[in-house]
């Protein structure tokens, strides 16, 4: 997938980051924000449907069969008077409740009985209030603020009058209390995937990502928007990253998104991905060339003096200051300043020229599973500039006609083979993006995408 064009619809789908930044607390600019997202509406749906198994395999092995201390039964055992035989989920929904957090709606149809031949219906509902805050270790955690559980008998036209014994015993023997307390565990293990949020990510074999989140999320109609700051650890040590120079900041709403999830990323985060890459060495580079001394002699006199015999010249970059990436509308763009060293590598590497080179590739942007592809393609504009030299003056010409080729095609190259695995977007444990659209803006990227739910990789998902 390469740039998409801008939709009509590609602002509204993020700019509801823009509420949460202006209500965050000012922080110092080591702790600013240059990435976010939101959940939206239907991501909110997509989520509760499929915690709705869960929530039914919870409730099954804690009322049908209690095997441990962790059950909602009040006595490891059943009472011989009604034995529950059978749980269905028939509902379970999520709603925003704005400036506050989440409603959790649980509805659970039993199938209870004092004997085989006796089984009631019975109906357990469930109403809780969530939201989210940020523990002592800088992690999202889902807390209940308010419960409320309630058992009934789903009684014929004849039997409404009264609630029946068997449920009023029935009620005694549910723990309604132990419910309320571990009620966030019928939903798919939202604690254990918010720490997953803020996992190490490797972007090299010596480099990782990690995206922590900066505040508790705000929870609006638009959805749940969370900000979040990129570090970057080099041989498992952080690195200094530049400062942005502006916050960051998202466009107004227009309208909701159909997508389940909207990320946004700032230019300063693909500038501080690609200085952290050159801080790694990455892109310290050996640039494949046709070029020989002799055949460098026919363009600069001196060589034949310094080298009696032909040998293979090598060209050595390296970046004499950090990268910078661009974002203009439908369009971005990478700058590269480097230093290449140009010499013989027969015994040891020997340089006898130095070249400053400017350059500009443009930048593809795409999303696979839950990666940002990024690529260096098509060389805009690139200038040298004789740095030092051991033959004597060179001309410009003659330094674009001996090593502009190889400068334009070798660089976005090995760029791209540093780039190949892609860098990991911020996501929980055990889903994707699919149906992914990529927007690039004046100043950010925006991801828009569906959610897809993988219980195991490869062998089990759940598409809406």
């Amino acid at each position: 997938m390469g740039r998409l064009s801008r939709k009509g619809t590609g602002m509204a789908k993020i700019c509801t980051l823009s509420i949460l930044l202006s209500l965050l607390v000012p922080t110092p600019a080591t702790r600013s924000p240059d990435c976010g997202g939101i959940l939206t509406p239907a991501g909110l749906r997509y989520f509760a449907e499929v915690s709705k198994p869960h929530a039914e395999s919870v409730l099954r092995q804690d009322l049908v069969v209690p095997a441990s201390p962790s059950s909602f039964l009040t006595s490891p055992k059943p009472s011989s008077r009604n034995q529950i035989n059978s749980v269905r989920v028939s509902e379970l929904s999520l709603s925003l409740i704005p400036d506050s957090g989440l409603r959790l709606s649980i509805g659970a149809d039993l199938s209870v009985s004092s004997s085989p031949s006796s089984p009631r219906g019975m109906r357990l509902s469930i109403l809780a209030d969530l939201h989210v805050e940020m523990n002592t270790e800088g992690n999202l955690e889902l807390v209940t603020s308010a419960c409320k559980p309630t058992l009934e008998e789903e009684q014929s036209s004849e039997e409404m009058g009264s609630k029946s014994s068997s449920s009023s015993e029935l009620d005694k023997e549910i723990n309604i209390d132990k419910i309320c307390l571990e009620v966030s565990k019928l939903l798919l293990l939202p604690n254990e995937r918010l720490i997953s949020l803020s996992a190490q990510f490797p972007v090299t074999p010596s480099c990782q990502a990690q995206y922590l989140p900066l505040a508790a999320p705000v929870f609006s109609e638009q959805g749940i928007t969370i900000s979040l700051q990129t570090t970057f650890q080099v041989a498992g040590v952080a690195i200094p990253l530049p400062v942005s120079p502006v916050p960051f900041s998202m466009p107004e709403p227009v309208s909701s998104s159909p997508s389940h999830l909207t990320l946004a990323f700032s230019e300063h985060f693909y500038t501080s991905l690609f200085s952290a890459l050159e801080m790694a060495g990455a892109f310290n580079m050996t640039l494949l060339s046709p070029l020989t001394t002799a055949s460098m002699a026919e363009h600069i006199p001196q060589m034949g003096s310094l080298f009696q015999e032909d040998v293979p010249v090598v060209l050595q970059a390296v970046f004499r200051s950090s990268p910078r990436v661009v974002l203009e509308e439908d369009k971005a763009a990478l700058r590269l300043f480097l230093t290449i060293q140009v010499g013989t590598g027969s015994p040891t590497f020997q340089s006898f020229l130095s070249i400053s080179v400017d350059m500009t590739a443009g930048l593809l942007l795409s999303v696979a599973d839950t990666r940002m592809m990024i690529s260096a393609a098509g060389t805009e504009d690139v200038e040298l500039s004789l740095a030092a030299s051991n033959v004597g003056p060179v001309p410009a010409p003659v330094l674009e006609e001996l090593f502009l080729a190889t400068i334009r095609e070798e660089v976005p190259a090995q760029t791209n083979v540093v780039l190949n695995e892609g860098v990991f977007l911020p996501h929980i444990s055990s889903f994707t993006y699919t149906d992914v659209s990529v927007g690039i803006h004046k100043d950010y990227v925006s991801v828009s995408c569906n959610m897809e739910f993988q219980e195991r990789p490869g062998v089990h998902s759940t598409k809406v």
